[in-house]
């Protein structure tokens, strides 16, 4: 059966409100791609080889794939996804029969973000012209294989074929930034840009973070003995990311906790975390003070702040322990924000040289909290929806719930968050004819005109993605 895009895909059955939404996507649709904030690992644009085979550029690094498959008992090791425990269970080294399990299953993906972006991407970026089902999958893995080594699909020619402006990556604050040297001293003048990401180093109570400590000193040139030495660390590694193009910093916590500890605290629970004596409790606390810490420099440097938060990690630790992370087991919880923000917005809030960028899990906080304090703080940006909610339905009750209380111009525009490269013209695409079918409802119903809808479409698409990140 014939794979085919409706043109009008997403927009009100209404008429009035379909017309106007088409003329404003139309407006917006070849509009540059800001992606401000994501996980594409910069190795393969430094790099710019061809891409091995369809598998591993479509399956295996989307977990929002593999959860999916993996919740309707498609074992990981049977999608080729490497195992980390030496389990005797064996891992398929077949990319077919990868291909051919994720084709079989694909009916799994219908009406979710997922195949709405699978359907574009096999449409637009690789012109498949047949539906993927299990009969079709041998024909369709030997076509896109085939593609993937004609020079146009080399990782640079997509990016500049995607329209991408920019693409900023996520990266450990230890990371010596050596595929973004590459990039820069190749001469190819597509930007990509490093997003300072020191998670590994605020978890003081995981077995990990040892290592972690070690790293950002050896990068940093001199030994972590103290508190001050730690954060003096932080700070240079800052100056070293913006020198390479960053624009913001990046932070994951279950809760948007903040709080000061006092000099002597924050020593105290430093050198008890070197000794390995620290429990969750502590890591809370000196979490939450670090990201005063973080707000204090982002005042300093100008580097914007995002914290993503109300993800439980891993979840499924079976999974984490035998794949690791990012295996589509993060779980939404409940979050509170007014409270937990209240120290951070106090003391930076109120200065317009922040930008804190925040992104929850939590729907029900969209119209309780993060719009009136969006709607009120200077320095307070709502990211766009993230995770399970940047769909058809999520993003358009994201604008419903925030609009009239904070407008569009407190919000992030978009960003596609995203390890699947292939799939981010999908995303943005998803995501402004979202925005115009919002807008074109707001128009049939008299709230804005016309021109007004004009103007925020372009904001929504492009231009808030620039102001927010100061790209």
């Amino acid at each position: 059966m014939a794979a085919v895009l409706e043109a009008d895909r997403f927009f009100d059955p209404d008429p009035a409100v379909r017309r106007v939404a088409r003329d404003l996507y139309d407006e917006t649709r070849a509009l540059p791609i800001v992606s401000p904030h994501g996980h594409v690992d910069p190795a393969i644009l430094a790099r710019n080889e061809p891409f091995a085979e369809p598998a591993a550029l479509i399956v295996q690094p989307d977990h929002y794939i593999l959860r999916l498959l993996y919740s309707r008992g498609v074992p990981l090791e049977a999608l080729g996804v490497p195992r980390r425990d030496g389990g005797d269970a064996p891992v398929e080294a077949d990319p077919c029969k990868v291909w051919q399990r994720f084709a079989d299953h694909y009916y799994l993906f219908r009406g979710t973000p997922t195949g709405a972006w699978l359907d574009y991407e096999l449409h637009e970026v690789f012109g498949i012209r047949d539906r993927l089902s299990g009969e079709t999958a041998p024909r369709i893995y030997d076509e896109i294989r085939e593609k993937l080594g004609a020079p146009e699909f080399l990782p640079r020619a997509l990016f500049e074929r995607f329209n991408i402006e920019v693409l900023a990556t996520t990266d450990s604050a230890s990371d010596s930034l050596d595929h973004h040297r590459a990039i820069r001293g190749s001469g190819w003048k597509g930007r990509v840009i490093p997003c300072f990401r020191p998670d590994a180093v605020f978890r003081i109570a995981t077995p990990e973070w040892p290592t972690e400590l070690e790293a950002l000193g050896r990068e940093h040139g001199a030994p972590l003995v103290d508190y001050a030495e730690f954060i003096r660390a932080l700070e240079d590694r800052r100056t070293f990311f913006k020198s390479m193009g960053a624009t913001a910093t990046d932070h994951a916590v279950l809760e948007p906790y903040t709080t000061w500890l006092s000099p002597d605290e924050a020593e105290t629970v430093f050198q008890r975390a070197r000794q390995g004596d620290v429990t969750p409790a502590d890591e809370r606390r000196f979490t939450a003070h670090l990201l005063m810490e973080m707000a204090r420099l982002s005042v300093r440097d100008g580097l914007v702040m995002q914290i993503h938060v109300g993800a439980l990690r891993n979840h499924n630790r079976q999974v984490f322990e035998r794949f690791g992370p990012d295996r589509g087991a993060d779980i939404p919880v409940a979050t509170e924000f007014t409270r937990n923000l209240r120290p951070l917005l106090n003391a930076y809030g109120n200065d317009e040289r922040l930008t804190l960028v925040v992104f929850t899990l939590d729907e029900s906080t969209y119209s309780r909290e993060l719009a009136p304090l969006a709607g009120h703080y200077p320095g307070f940006r709502l990211g766009p929806p993230w995770w399970f909610h940047d769909s058809l339905e999520g993003m358009r009750r994201f604008r419903e719930r925030t609009t009239e209380t904070a407008g569009i111009y407190k919000t992030a525009g978009f960003n596609d968050d995203t390890r699947a490269f292939c799939s981010i013209p999908a995303r943005h695409d998803l995501a402004r004819r979202v925005d115009a079918d919002f807008l074109a409802g707001l128009v049939a119903r008299h709230v804005i005109d016309k021109t007004d809808a004009r103007r925020m479409a372009r904001a929504l698409a492009y231009e808030l993605a620039k102001e927010t990140y100061r790209l």
